[in-house]
């Protein structure tokens, strides 16, 4: 793809695109964000740091912190491109607002990462089933936009 092609897709939410189209982009960023999260949850267990357990300057501490501030970015890049990507669509389809409707689903993704990195670390407050609760609205409305942007026939799409 050219440097015009991938700045209309991912860099603006103006414009319309076809389901074939936000498949080939999703799947671009999804591709992109894997590996990264791999990565992540390999370092994650590291960034639990107990001063009574281990040295104040662990290696492996400050490389997880260090990552986590690179995926972090990388994971905000992903989102507003994501939604740059699907306000396209909705708007294509026909649904309003398509900048609100985009952001569903990577809102919820957020709170559902904040949940479960939150989680453990305020046990004693925040109930497991909370963010299992975050982790069901954000599977549902992940699931919608899929099919919504990428499945749902062009003809079928709101008036």
């Amino acid at each position: 793809m050219d440097a015009a092609r991938l700045r209309f897709l991912y860099q603006t939410e103006q414009g319309r695109i076809d389901r074939a189209t936000w498949r080939r982009g999703a799947g671009a960023l999804l591709a992109a964000l894997a590996p990264l999260t791999l990565i992540w949850f390999a370092l994650a267990p590291y960034s639990a740091h107990d001063l009574a357990t281990t040295p104040f300057f662990a290696p492996m501490t400050i490389l997880a912190y260090a990552y986590v501030i690179f995926y972090a970015f990388a994971v905000m890049l992903a989102v507003v491109s994501f939604i740059n990507l699907s306000a396209k669509r909705f708007r294509d389809r026909g649904l309003s607002p398509p900048l609100g409707l985009a952001s569903l689903a990577p809102l919820l993704a957020l709170l559902a990462g904040a949940a479960h990195f939150w989680q453990p670390r305020a046990a004693e407050v925040m109930s497991r089933w909370y963010v299992w609760g975050v982790d069901a609205l954000f599977v549902a409305a992940a699931l919608w936009t899929i099919y919504e942007l990428g499945w749902r026939d062009d003809d079928s799409a709101a008036s």
